[in-house]
């Protein structure tokens, strides 16, 4: 199973080696295949007073040490099309986030790399369109069809986060794991698929109440991974507290991911 947790962004060098020494455990789990997320800006933040990370060399920097002292491989976003090249150095997967999914130029760029490419499904996107974003990336690689084989082999994943409901609010609709499964591997993005965009007065809200049981929801349907937004204490996190889990309650949620996915297997 794939597995990418971390802090939101990078807050200060202690507070990210603090998160990455609480995922050793999921690291060290053998049927885990795990990568360490966080981003070095957070370039869509509602307010332009909020948070927004170290910035790019500062950033890839502290990633790198994490990288050297844990053995962990590294996800990251990437905003715009310069900072690629820079980034694809350092991480192993390359993250295009929702708001930018359809962005070819971007897309463009992430595939020209040997890097894994993750698209994150935009919230206003119908998930069958999300193959198209796919294909801008297959085609710059030379494969002409986008199936969950193609896409594996050509290490391009995507990543459902949820779709607007009305305003401030996001819904999961189960059936767009099964429909974006036909042409590539996917993500559940547990943590996100409950952010309540734009609903605390300048910055996003969230439910975490609900990630629990929409990640088991998820494993129940069948997915090839799943993201979890992590801290040791989300309520002074800079960005997205509302719907991160502490680190103890993702590794809770891991465990009954694995008792549902057990439970299928056994039935066949």
């Amino acid at each position: 199973m794939i597995l990418i947790a971390g802090p939101c962004v990078i807050e200060s060098r202690e507070n990210l080696f603090r998160i990455a020494e609480g995922l050793k455990e999921i690291h060290e789990d053998k049927r885990i295949d795990f990568y360490f997320k966080a981003s070095f800006d957070k370039a869509n933040r509602t307010s332009l007073d909020s948070f927004r990370g170290p910035g790019l060399q500062d950033g890839l920097n502290l990633l790198k040490e994490v990288q050297n002292e844990f053995g962990y491989k590294l996800l990251t976003d990437v905003h715009e099309v310069w900072q690629v090249e820079e980034v694809a150095k350092i991480v192993d997967v390359l993250q295009i986030p929702a708001f930018l999914c359809r962005q070819t130029d971007l897309l463009v760029a992430a595939a020209k790399t040997d890097k894994i490419v993750n698209v994150k499904k935009g919230q206003f996107m119908n998930p069958s369109d999300m193959e198209y974003s796919i294909l801008k990336i297959l085609k710059t690689r030379g494969i002409k069809t986008a199936n969950y084989q193609t896409s594996k082999d050509a290490k391009v994943w995507l990543c459902e986060r949820g779709s607007s409901f009305g305003y401030g609010n996001l819904v999961v609709d189960m059936r767009s794991l099964e429909i974006m499964r036909k042409f590539a591997p996917v993500i559940f993005d547990a943590t996100h698929s409950v952010q309540m965009p734009g609903g605390a007065n300048g910055k996003s809200s969230g439910k975490r109440e609900f990630v629990a049981p929409l990640s088991r929801a998820a494993a129940a349907v069948g997915v090839d991974g799943f993201f979890f937004e992590t801290h040791f204490d989300p309520s002074i996190a800079l960005s997205d507290g509302a719907n991160m889990l502490k680190l103890d309650e993702l590794k809770k949620c891991v465990k009954d991911i694995f008792a549902i996915q057990d439970a299928l297997n056994n039935c066949k």
